[in-house]
């Protein structure tokens, strides 16, 4: 009979050593599958319990003060625990803290085996949004009624116990076994219980029928995707009325429809498009609804015509929404079946071949991470359809490890057995019988630069998000090449066998290293050198230099082709060791693997020849090149980039000419009403497409102020006062609107001094200060964390102006510091500006205002996403009103009341406004 003791402890600190005392304990028994007792009780610390602990908590000292003392409880408390297993959500935190607790009353700590619920979720539940208790309870559709107290905490971590436990025990013997080859380095006791399980499952012949074991592996049964065969036989206007009327399918589809204006015009107008084979324009503002209104007669097109129909995202975050959010809701307005897929680039795919391979490989070369993403891997094979990484979460080294199973680092072979069974392979055949591919920009740049040979062919596009298009295009037009991946593929082949065992071949990889620490040592050394002269900073505080081979010779007196010829030359050595390698295998599976691995290998050294070559020899005056250092990085931290000056042709001859029609649709394609820069961007004629503006259904007069304060110091003149006076402005707003605000930078350096400005302001009425770049996590970890608290001022540069969605009440201001323009030596701006003069163009007018226009408008909406929202526009910069130019920035924005006064009556009116 197994027994678990699942504890909780509420704790006045993280640390027993540091004086931390245990305040509430909870307790629960499981035996026999079933909860057989639960323990609870306060306990009294003797000393006072922190503000922070007691809002998380709701404990006070009140509480406890007459509650037993640890002393009085630790007996029976060890007592419950022992002969069981001690179970834990982040079990070394409450088994350590109740260790040295039992310690410190005199007796001896518990020795018990012990699980960690956090551990075993990541690996039985891989598909959980999050492993936090709170977000595993809801994914398994468990009541959680008192977060952060201890016996609701401890019945909640027992029933995810029994959930997860109760799933292991089902699982296939196949995949059993291999979880017990990798149980000695993970952190829970678990080689009892899968051994157990095991021997259940000897002489069973139970199979899920949804399950297939192939070569070891359990995988989720693939179903047949068909072409669907659609006859449609309403007219699309009749369609439309059906869909749109008072009665009809969104009204009944949808529980909080509301009808949106301009949702219907834009729906005939891209259908329009498609039926006449013409290119068209749609700015369609903030809640207008564009998803629903290109989804619905791209459908009806594609069903009604038997045309295959593309549409892309930037993110593939978006992707994944429209598959999982939208689709269902298409789903159930057409009378007919239709087949819609999500197509991602190969990185996204796990490869089972690799996979089999590195799962064979010994466990003690693995560290934590990789073992624990192994397990994980297993676990989701029996549950996905597509094998794409987005649906885990993976731990941090576990990311690096994908980079050596998904399907890039495999060469696609239709004679392997595993030919049929590849993801990426799948996803491409899905893709040829569905009447809807969704993709993202970054996959449909690749296919056009690969002559459309990994998209299956179409001529109907629809372009979301498109402002991005041209320069997500320009980045895969162009190239980049940093150190740390030459040193990832030098470490590829030093894993080979025969480079292991091999002293020359050992030696010519170190020296390989070395010349490559060399070459990029001297160009971070260059670009150091360059600092303020030609040099700017990108929004992750990198130091950027364009790339002039000419001058970075003469000044340095070194000779750059030198350096990189002998790095190439050692490369093409490598390249010779492979294919004599290559000339000894035979046809075996073992050596068919090593052939393979030989050949991704080779591919990827003459790849990086030849971009060292583009970059660092050729005079391409179609391409702007430049290099990034990190600023207080290693001295070999460098990352070199190459993009076209002008993407507009590029785009014209690749895309636009091959297609019959292409629809770009945005939130911001406009400038003062204007297509002009966006079509020029694109390589478009306005003569050749058709444009419309869709405005906004909100009330914005109704629902926005912006403010701008006419006293602020003058950034040219003194930017530390500048960035006091704003910090002070921030400060006393989130006062007003109790933080909820998020404050755009146009400068990584200005947000760092900004940050550290705030900390000192805020912390006496604790707002949680957040910064991109300064406090750790991704930009949708740091806006979960912004929206997690109540009072938090959200910090953010480029990548925070746009794609941040934060409704209602979490989101009450946004503070744009500076209008954004990019800086004048930003490296693409600086070679694009002089090709415009040379055309006798003015730099400003036809390229940094309208970008800056486009930018600001994504940075001002992303205060109002929803018709309740209501909130303040607080601009710090006060060419908004001074400069001519400011006017294309206020006619490009909806019409909104504006406070043009000083700080001090500019908060006063914020102050009356909530």
């Amino acid at each position: 009979m197994t027994k678990f003791a699942v504890v909780d402890l509420e704790t006045t600190g993280q640390a027993p050593t540091k004086g931390a005392q245990i305040i509430e304990v909870g307790i629960v028994i499981v035996e026999d599958g079933t909860i057989k007792e639960k323990y609870a009780t306060y306990v009294n610390p003797n000393q006072e319990i922190p503000t922070f602990i007691s809002n998380l908590t709701g404990i006070t000292f009140q509480e406890v003060e007459h509650a037993p003392s640890f002393h009085e409880v630790a007996e029976h408390i060890k007592a419950l625990c022992e002969g069981a297993y001690f179970v834990a959500h982040h079990v070394q935190f409450d088994l350590g803290f109740l260790n040295e607790s039992l310690m410190a009353v005199g007796l001896s700590p518990l020795h018990e085996k012990v699980i960690d619920t956090v551990e075993l979720a990541r690996i039985l539940a891989p598909r959980s949004p999050g492993y936090k208790l709170a977000q595993i309870a809801e994914y398994f559709e468990i009541n959680h009624q008192h977060p952060h107290r201890a016996l609701s905490d401890a019945y909640v971590t027992a029933e995810i116990l029994l959930k997860l436990l109760n799933k292991a025990k089902n699982l296939p013997i196949e995949v059993l076994e291999q979880l017990i080859k990798l149980e000695s380095k993970l952190k829970s006791d678990l080689y009892g219980l899968l051994s157990e399980w095991t021997e259940e499952k000897r002489y069973s012949i139970d199979q899920d029928e949804g399950i297939e074991i192939y070569r070891g592996l359990a995988l989720k049964k693939q179903h047949q995707h068909n072409r669907v065969k659609s006859e449609i036989t309403s007219s699309f206007g009749d369609f439309m009325d059906d869909v749109f009327s008072t009665e009809g399918g969104l009204h009944q589809a949808m529980e909080d429809y509301e009808p949106r204006e301009g949702q219907k015009d834009m729906a005939e107008m891209i259908y329009g498009a498609f039926h006449e084979q013409n290119h068209a324009l749609i700015e369609a503002e903030t809640g207008t609804g564009k998803t629903l209104a290109y989804l619905l007669p791209s459908l009806y097109f594609s069903m009604q015509q038997g045309e295959r129909l593309v549409i892309s995202t930037y993110t593939t975050q978006l992707q994944t929404q429209l598959l999982e959010q939208e689709i269902p809701l298409m789903k159930r307005l057409f009378p007919d079946t239709f087949e819609a897929v999500v197509m991602k680039g190969k990185s996204h795919y796990l490869s089972l071949k690799r996979f089999v391979t590195e799962l064979n490989n010994s466990p003690l070369d693995d560290n934590y991470d990789v073992i624990l993403t192994k397990a994980m891997l297993l676990i989701w094979l029996m549950e996905t359809h597509t094998g794409d990484v987005d649906e885990l979460q993976l731990p941090s080294s576990g990311k690096i490890f994908w980079r050596k199973i998904n399907a890039e680092a495999e060469v696609q072979d239709p004679k392997s057995p595993w030919f049929s069974r590849t993801f990426y392979q799948r996803a491409k055949r899905r893709a040829q019988k569905a009447n809807l591919i969704i993709t993202n920009h970054a996959l449909l740049c690749t296919d056009i630069i690969h002559d459309y040979e990994l998209l299956p062919s179409y001529q109907f596009l629809v372009v979301d998000e498109a402002h991005h298009l041209d320069q997500t295009a320009s980045k895969h037009f162009g190239m980049q090449l940093d150190y740390v991946s030459i040193q990832y593929l030098l470490n590829d082949m030093a894993a080979l066998e025969t480079f292991e065992q091999d002293i020359e071949r050992v030696n010519l990889l170190t020296e390989t290293r070395e010349k490559a620490d060399v070459l990029f040592r001297f160009l971070f050394d260059f670009v150091r050198f360059q600092r303020n002269r030609g040099t700017s900073y990108n929004d992750i505080g990198r130091i950027q230099s364009i790339f002039e081979l000419d001058k970075l010779d003469e000044k340095t007196g070194t000779n750059l082709g030198d350096l990189t010829s002998r790095l190439i030359f050692s490369l093409k050595d490598l390249i010779v060791e492979l294919d004599q390698d290559q000339e000894k295998l035979e046809e075996t599976a073992e050596d068919e693997q090593r052939k393979e691995e030989i050949m991704r290998l080779t591919d990827q050294l003459e790849s990086l020849i030849q971009k060292l070559k583009v970059f660092l020899f050729e005079k391409d005056q179609t391409l702007v090149k430049w290099i990034e250092i990190e600023a207080h990085g290693a001295k070999n931290a460098v990352y070199l980039y190459a993009e076209p000056i002008e993407i507009g042709p590029l785009l014209k001859e690749k895309l636009y000419d091959e297609k019959e029609s292409i629809v770009l649709t945005s939130a911001t394609l406009t400038v003062r009403n204007s297509f002009s820069y966006i079509l020029a961007r694109n390589g478009l004629q306005q003569s050749e497409v058709t444009t419309q503006k869709i405005p906004s259904p909100f009330s914005y007069e109704e629902q926005v102020q912006l403010l701008l304060p006419n006293d602020l110091p003058d950034i040219k003149e003194e930017e530390d006062d500048f960035i006091s006076a704003i910090s002070y402005s921030i400060y006393e707003l989130a006062k007003v609107t109790s933080g909820r605000m998020l404050v755009l930078f146009t400068s990584y350096q200005m947000l760092k001094k900004s940050y550290q400005m705030l900390k000192g302001l805020a912390d006496q009425d604790d707002f949680i200060i957040i910064g991109q770049g300064v406090s750790s996590g991704s930009r949708t970890r740091l806006q979960k964390n912004f929206q997690s608290f109540n009072k938090a001022i959200l910090l953010g540069t480029s990548s925070f102006w746009e794609g941040v969605d934060i409704p209602g009440d979490d989101l009450s201001a946004v503070v744009i510091v500076r209008l954004p323009f990019e800086p004048p030596n930003h490296p693409v701006y600086s070679a694009r500006s002089e090709l415009l003069k040379k055309q006798g163009k003015n730099p400003f007018m036809d390229l940094a205002l309208p970008n800056a226009v486009i930018r600001f408008k994504q940075g001002f909406g992303r205060l109002i996403r929803s018709s309740k929202d209501r909130g303040i526009v607080f601009v710090c910069d006060g060419r908004l009103m001074r400069a001519r130019y400011g006017k294309y920035f206020m006619d490009s924005i909806p019409t909104v009341p504006v406070s043009y006064e000083d700080t001090e009556n500019i908060l006063k009116k914020a102050n009356e406004w909530f």
